[in-house]
């Protein structure tokens, strides 16, 4: 869930909504919270708006500004809307249409899926015109969130308590991941780069930040993938908690990380930067500055992408980068034939804004069939979403 106005009605439980807004904000939703006016009887706007880090919509005019929250566009905006709680009055208005506050005016402009958490005293949940007005709303395709049962604002006990914050999460983010076209796909993600120890304190490492990866890792969480990061040295930090991460340091930690996960895995995405060699041996104490010239012996580490190419079984995807800096294109194409990668992903560092440590890529990327497509310099964020549509692409096919 990227994009979500969270609705919030005239009723006690309404005091739920400030952790429903922080567990939707920790899970790394943009959260937009429009209450109907009765509702802010029950907790304040302020309350929300500095919890949602976005100003709360109450009214359709901003009078003393002379604007006005343009409904049609917030419906169109959000990728889910959640009504919770939701009172008997609001299930009554968007069951028959009624639109005379901009909650229902959103609701009946949005695109994306409507859920609702009713909340309401037993009788009230139990009544005909109750039931029949839940009925209707399921037939437009919207979907309850179950009340829970428990002691009530009345001090009757019974049905028609809100679901409480941490159930109206898992029910919508269950039910929102299983209609992603990632949906239960498991993937593989490399970021980062790796650090070859020279001694305790040196090492040969490179300039790659991780955000690409990070990125890329994201937006498959995003689109339902249950991902595996495998992440070297980065101060980068995931958007998703349900994303796995593995911290490693060096090649060598990587290639084993990259074994343990990759025969399980539908897609395995390449993007760390990973060190092509590492010192013969590495001094146990610090090696003191010397009059004299200084070297040191390496050994290649093994090439990871090369051996899970090796590894690839008939339905597996494996994507592979190049960085470089001549030659962009021959090399790229090489490296994608000799490592048996279903497409490559290229990059330059001669391209203005592309490369390390940016926010910014320009990549080009080509199949195993030498298709090639190119793309304008982008957020990292924007080119992960291009390399995720390529890997459904070919899921697809």
């Amino acid at each position: 869930m990227r994009n979500v106005v969270l609705g919030i009605c005239g009723s006690i439980a309404a005091y739920k909504a400030a952790t429903l807004v922080r567990l939707l904000i920790k899970g790394g939703a943009n959260v937009q919270v429009v209450m109907t006016p009765d509702a802010t009887n029950f907790i304040t706007p302020l309350t929300l708006s500095t919890l949602s880090k976005n100003p709360v919509l109450v009214d359709y005019f901003v009078t003393e500004i002379g604007e006005w929250n343009n409904h049609v566009e917030l419906g169109l905006w959000a990728d889910v809307l959640v009504i919770a709680p939701a009172s008997a009055n609001t299930l009554a208005k968007m069951a028959n249409g009624l639109c005379d506050n901009l909650l229902m005016a959103v609701y009946l402009s949005a695109k994306c899926p409507v859920y609702f958490a009713p909340a309401m005293d037993l009788d009230m949940w139990k009544h005909s015109a109750t039931q029949a007005n839940i009925s209707k709303l399921q037939s437009f395709g919207n979907i309850l969130i179950p009340p829970g049962t428990g002691e009530l604002a009345s001090g009757l006990h019974g049905e028609g308590r809100m679901a409480e914050p941490e159930e109206v999460i898992a029910f919508v983010s269950a039910d929102v991941k299983k209609k992603l076209p990632l949906a239960d796909q498991k993937i593989l993600v490399t970021a980062g780069p790796t650090y070859e120890a020279i001694d305790p304190v040196r090492f040969i490492g490179n300039h790659s930040s991780g955000k690409m990866g990070f990125a890329i890792a994201d937006e498959l969480a995003q689109l339902g993938a249950d991902v595996t990061l495998v992440a070297g040295p980065s101060a980068q930090i995931s958007k998703h908690n349900s994303i796995k991460r593995v911290d490693v340091t060096s090649a060598a930690e990587m290639l084993e990380a990259c074994l343990q996960n990759f025969e399980g895995s539908k897609v395995c995405v390449m993007s760390a930067a990973v060190a092509d060699y590492t010192p013969v041996t590495v001094a146990e104490q610090k090696i003191k500055k010397q009059e004299a010239g200084f070297s040191i012996d390496v050994k290649k580490t093994t090439d990871i992408l090369s051996e899970l190419g090796k590894q690839k079984k008939p339905g597996q995807i494996l994507v592979g980068f190049a960085l470089e800096t001549n030659n962009e294109e021959k090399n790229a194409v090489d490296k994608l034939q000799k490592k048996n990668l279903d497409f490559i992903v290229l990059n330059s560092l001669n391209d203005e804004g592309a490369g390390f440590k940016k926010d910014t890529n320009k990549i080009t990327i080509i199949d195993n069939r030498l298709q090639k497509t190119t793309y304008d310099l982008k957020s990292k964020e924007d080119v992960a979403r291009d390399i995720c549509t390529k890997i459904i692409e070919l899921i697809k096919r």
